[in-house]
């Protein structure tokens, strides 16, 4: 069943790596593309219930959410570094039943996340300005995506990324600081437990910080950035874990926010419209000018996750056009590299951009959101035993492979995740 390497040989092994913590952080960027693709609002939704209800007392849950994508998104990229194969090829691996199923979940991903997420974009925006048109504010934000991937190539889109990091970091954080320096008399907890009836939201936060089917992505950001062999997986490593410490910090201070205004108010917060009354208290206590900041941060993280997804899913569709392409066989070694340009990665980003427009204006079909929440709710626990299984086989070198520690780390992740497929399962049949 083996494919095609993703490795081009006219690039790989040339460059010269650095070799001081200063010179390698000059290199990290594809971890913030993953970061900042996955910090989107259902992060911030999650943290900010968290904080209104329970105080400080849960960060330590967007700690190991943070880790465990950190955990998911490292073994990814080593994966690929040592065998230099992408983690779509490595899924292949294990059938056909398991690209067919990718292939299915990836075109209903589309779908669906393509109307949800440019519908959320749309949301915050109608809170900027108010009167404004809904669908006109969708429609705009996945062509505005559409464009910059169709145009740009992955420097661009990295490039475009950090900036709106900056900005994020600049109003989410700045407002954290803002809160912290103002801070009222609130009496909440601070040290680490497990308050009752928080055990649903944990794992809503596990769930949300944890998990996302762009991990998959890293990989073919990571080619696209000219890193190709295992000489690059030291500064793998610190690409993901500086990305994902950002990522974790945006997470608390969004629960910093909550907690300070709506810990204990009796003000209950829930969906995507629970980050707009957020803004709402945020300026009710700071001002109109405050509210925007926290407002353009918000959009900021949700926009994040129009662009990279547009650009990281169209690379997984190409990729997985060209193993159906090969048909599991071995390539003959003749074919580019997959690439912005591919036919199949333009398809892709049209079908996430337009197609999705209908079911925002006619709602989405029942049966369409019933199919994709289903194979969804398998996706991180197979993905994580995928991973598991790779890094243990012998297609990398034993220096590579997961030592008895990541080993248990995997283990525990698969369970947590199945946990809660299992649950979401449950509540779309019975709930």
């Amino acid at each position: 069943m083996e494919t095609k390497k993703i490795v081009d040989p006219q690039r790989t092994s040339k460059a010269t790596l650095p070799k001081n913590l200063k010179d390698k952080l000059k290199f990290v960027g594809p971890g913030f593309v993953v970061a900042a693709t996955g910090v989107g609002a259902g992060d911030f939704v999650m943290a900010s219930i968290a904080g209104t209800s329970f105080g400080l007392t849960l960060v330590w849950v967007i700690i190991v959410g943070a880790f465990i994508k950190f955990v998911l998104t490292e073994g990814i990229g080593r994966w690929y570094l040592a065998s230099g194969k992408t983690i779509l090829e490595g899924w292949h691996m294990t059938g056909w039943w398991a690209t067919g199923y990718f292939g299915v979940y990836l075109i209903l991903m589309g779908l669906i996340y393509g109307s949800a997420i440019t519908g959320t974009c749309a949301m915050i925006m109608v809170a900027m300005f108010p009167g404004t048109s809904f669908s006109l504010w969708a429609i705009s934000s996945g062509i505005c995506g559409f464009l910059l991937v169709w145009f740009g190539r992955y420097q661009v889109i990295e490039n475009f990324l950090k900036i709106l990091i900056g900005v994020m970091f600049i109003s989410i954080i700045g407002s954290a600081i803002m809160i912290v320096v103002n801070a009222g008399n609130v009496a909440y907890g601070l040290a680490p437990s497990i308050p009752r009836g928080s055990f649903f939201k944990i794992l809503g936060i596990l769930g949300g910080v944890g998990a996302s089917i762009t991990l998959t992505s890293y990989a073919y950001w990571i080619y696209a950035k000219g890193w190709r062999d295992r000489r690059w997986i030291s500064i793998m490593k610190l690409d993901v874990s500086v990305a994902y410490i950002v990522t974790g910090i945006f997470a608390i201070s969004v629960m910093i926010i909550a907690a300070e205004l709506l810990f204990g108010s009796g003000i209950t917060i829930s969906g995507n419209e629970g980050l707009v009354g957020l803004a709402d208290a945020y300026g009710a206590r700071f001002g109109e000018l405050a509210r925007w900041i926290f407002l353009i941060g918000v959009w900021g993280a949700v926009f994040t996750s129009i662009v990279g997804p547009w650009h990281g899913m169209s690379y997984l569709f190409a990729d997985f056009v060209r193993i159906v392409k090969n048909k599991g066989h071995k390539a003959s070694g003749k074919e580019k590299p997959i690439n912005e340009k591919d036919s199949s990665f333009r398809f892709y980003l049209f079908w996430i951009t337009f197609p999705p427009m209908l079911l925002l204006l006619f709602k989405q079909p029942v049966a369409i959101v019933l199919l994709y929440g289903a194979l969804g709710a398998a996706f991180m626990p197979i993905l994580a035993a995928v991973l598991l299984y790779l890094l243990n086989s012998k297609h990398i070198d034993k220096t590579d492979q997961n030592g008895k520690v990541k080993n248990t780390i995997f283990g525990l992740i698969i369970l947590l995740y199945v946990y809660l497929g299992g649950s979401e399962l449950f509540q779309m049949i019975f709930g």
